[in-house]
């Protein structure tokens, strides 16, 4: 059960990740550090991600070879992964999706 709710407290997080850059964005005033922090948060959740991505990958090799035969474990690490990836590129759209907005401004 205690998988369960780290898989949807993994979504949790990656949410309030992806919001956190915004908000500090508000209250700082100087854009360098902003961006900073943006960078920074992004990149952290790409190393998570990959993380996961491992850990599942792992997981697979040792089910495969016989070392493991808890399924349990690696639909879970699956899920994991699976979730991340979502995740990364769904923040990853939206930051394409801004700077083509501030693309289109006109001075």
């Amino acid at each position: 059960m205690s998988d369960i709710t780290s898989v949807s407290n993994l979504a949790t997080q990656y949410i309030n990740e992806a919001l956190k850059p915004s908000t500090a964005e508000t209250s700082k005033t100087n854009n360098k550090e902003a961006f900073s922090d943006l960078l920074s948060s992004a990149m952290k959740m790409i190393k998570e991600t990959n993380d996961l991505s491992n850990a599942a990958n792992a997981e697979q090799m040792n089910f495969a070879l016989g070392y493991s035969d808890n399924t349990h474990d690696l639909a879970i690490a699956q899920q994991k992964a699976a979730l991340s990836l979502q995740y990364t590129v769904a923040v990853k759209n939206k930051v394409l999706e801004a700077y083509k907005e501030i693309m289109n401004m006109q001075i």
